[in-house]
């Protein structure tokens, strides 16, 4: 199965044993002096054991005085860092898994605060407008003086035992700074022309090579389009065909891959993709780059079924399968692919929680991770699964997230769980959660959950609120309590129960389907966004409006930034700093917070979506009943995806 994505790989001198490569990402668990961390270890180790051919390590830093790209990160700029380099090698060579580390500098898009409060070295001070940080031009001196440190650290990885190195080049780094005419506004040798543009990343490299030898393999890490355009400056930049000029110039160097990825972060949607980016979606860059050079190329486009990828491969459009969230999110990917179990793959939505907690890694308690993974990053603390359930009874109330995922650990160590759902159907809010446009990838989440609680035979009763009665003849060592929410209808908004008032729950299950009409949406969080989305693509006229002062209060900002381009292009107006006071027949009254000013608006039907709340519906029976009661998901607590799987898995794992 899967003949190509299983084929032996070649880079340079290193043979991999399949084309699956994990990608670099960030993962905030490096010691704070930037050596190697035990959960380091665990973390890139459990992707070795999961199968992965080739495994990037996160940019590990080059320089420690002005190029941490945060507080806990590995380090490769010191000598001292290389006996945890080389632990972290052992570890991927015990499963038979290549580890090569790419070494990296931010440049205009580090923090300062992070760097001696001092201003970050770029070719030329062109402030970030993703990051807001003071930037300085480097000297030509200083632009030396950081080839040399890029080289040293090649050179420590080497000495680490690691099998190659990947000069990090893409993503609006320093490097990518420094190609692109964007933000290299230089007019010594390292600006100026597309060959002195070149000049810092072809000193690295030639200086690599000469350091480390022809046979130690070298790669390099292009965003071969910056997709400026997206940012409404569409002449500049790099776009594709200068991308696939400087690859070419890189063969020529002698670099033995091309990875291919996109993006900075002005553009960052196109480099870490919310879910409405399509699987494959940008398999052409990494194409146009393989037509062009004769050494291997690595590509990334949101890579999740292994079909698609084999399908890539076989097509030729690339020679290694490229992926970082759903290596996060699934470590045993490639085992479970090269062994048919597509059933059980957990496949990365795309959600961005991983990147929402790297983005505040250094300023929040909250651990980085993945949201539909709850070991990630967590490997030493939630290794192993104690089989000590002695096939005593769990009853669980709702077969949503929370529900499902607990009843997957319990399965796991040896309990007996038993959902009762009230509805005929599994999944809860990932229901409707799914029906919005663009977010069909929560489908994969539940056809998860449904085919591990099927792997287990756990019993299911549906159509089933339990009454006491039902419990007691369990028996059970413990309830757990997972029915959910409800929708929030502000009772202070007079006629909020009027027949044209609907639920956004409702009206994301079509029930009733709008279409033609004139709507008002009220609540812009991500729920309401997501409603607005949905009936506009209905053919709806649609209002969007929020109390807050700005749209989309709480929602991340790249799923915001997404949402709302595709609501702009369908029309939908918005009204920050409203609050709903009334509803009459056809009308709905807001207060203008700002001014205090009453507003009229018509509407053939108005859709609350300002929240929900926990359903505290049998919880102090059920409480006053048994001794082991616990609640899990949105009946403790209103949360995200996250947050529903989180309480299942923790409090099943720890029962």
């Amino acid at each position: 199965m899967f003949a190509h994505l299983f084929s032996v790989g070649k880079i340079g001198k290193m043979q991999t044993k399949n084309r699956i490569v994990m990608t670099a990402m960030g993962n905030h668990l490096a010691n704070t002096d930037g050596s190697v961390s035990e959960r380091d270890i665990a973390f890139y180790g459990a992707r070795a054991r999961g199968g992965v051919g080739l495994i990037i390590t996160e940019c590990a830093i080059v320089d420690m005085e002005r190029g941490r790209g945060n507080n806990q990160q590995i380090s490769a700029a010191e000598d001292r860092f290389i006996p945890g380099l080389n632990r972290l090698a052992q570890e991927a060579h015990k499963y038979g898994s290549k580890m090569v580390v790419q070494i990296y500098h931010p440049g205009r898009q580090g923090i300062s605060v992070i760097n001696g409060h001092l201003p970050m070295p770029a070719p030329s001070p062109v402030e970030c407008r993703a990051v807001r940080q003071p930037v300085v031009a480097m000297t030509t001196e200083e632009v030396e003086e950081m080839v040399e440190k890029f080289v040293q650290a090649a050179v420590r990885v080497k000495a680490a035992g690691m099998d190659g190195v990947e000069v990090h080049g893409a993503h609006g780094y320093l490097i990518n700074q420094f190609l692109s005419p964007y933000t290299n506004l230089r007019e010594d040798r390292y600006g100026g022309s597309f060959e002195n543009r070149l000049r810092f990343l072809t000193e690295i490299v030639s200086g690599i090579r000469q350091r480390c030898g022809e046979d130690f393999p070298l790669l390099v890490r292009l965003s071969v389009d910056e997709f400026l355009e997206t940012t409404g400056q569409p002449d500049q930049g790099l776009h594709l065909a200068d991308g696939v000029k400087i690859a070419q110039h890189l063969e020529e160097l002698g670099v033995d891959a091309i990875d291919v990825s996109a993006g900075i972060y002005e553009s960052m949607n196109v480099a870490w993709e919310p879910s409405s980016f399509e699987q494959g979606w940008k398999l052409y860059l990494a194409e146009a780059v393989k037509k062009a050079v004769s050494v291997p190329v690595i590509g990334v486009a949101v890579f999740r079924d292994p079909a698609y990828a084999e399908q890539a491969l076989a097509e030729g459009k690339l020679d290694f399968v490229g992926s970082a969230r759903q290596h996060y999110a699934d470590p045993e990917w490639s085992n479970k692919a090269q062994e048919g179990r597509i059933e059980e793959l957990r496949r990365c939505i795309s959600c961005l929680y991983c990147m929402e907690r790297l983005m505040e890694a250094d300023m929040s308690p909250i651990p980085c991770g993945c949201a539909i993974n709850i070991q990630t990053g967590r490997e030493l603390e939630y290794s192993e699964f104690k089989p000590d359930g002695a096939g005593r009874v769990v009853a669980i109330i709702g077969g949503g997230p929370a529900g499902l995922e607990a009843a997957r650990v319990l399965a796991l160590r040896g309990f007996k769980p038993v959902i009762f759902e009230k509805t005929h159907r599994l999944g809860g809010q990932l229901v409707p959660g799914s029906k919005a446009p663009k977010k069909d990838k929560i489908n994969w989440l539940l056809e998860y959950l449904k085919n591990q609680v099927e792997k287990f035979a756990v019993e299911i009763r549906f159509n089933t609120t339990p009454t006491l009665e039902q419990l007691r003849e369990l028996n059970p060592y413990a309830v757990f309590i997972a029915h959910g929410s409800k929708q929030i209808r502000p009772a202070s908004v007079q006629g909020i129960e009027g027949e044209e008032v609907l639920s956004c729950v409702d009206v994301l299950e079509g029930q009733p389907k709008l279409t033609g009409k004139k709507v008002a949406v009220i609540g812009s969080g991500l729920t309401g966004l997501e409603t607005a989305h949905l009936l506009a693509k209905n053919n709806n006229q649609v209002s969007l409006f929020e109390m807050a002062d700005t749209i989309g209060p709480g929602v991340f900002f790249q799923n915001l930034i997404d949402l709302m381009s595709q609501i702009g292009k369908l029309g939908v107006q918005m009204y920050p700093k409203h609050k709903l006071i009334k509803v009459e027949k056809g009308t709905a009254v807001f207060e203008e917070t700002e001014s205090g000013a009453e507003k009229v608006y018509s509407f053939d039907a108005i859709v609350i979506a300002v929240g929900s709340e926990p359903n505290r519906e049998l919880v102090e029976e059920i409480q006053a009943e048994f001794e082991r009661v616990y609640l899990l998901g949105d009946a403790s607590k209103i949360g995200k995806i996250r947050n529903a799987l989180e309480t299942g898995f923790l409090t099943a794992y720890n029962l």
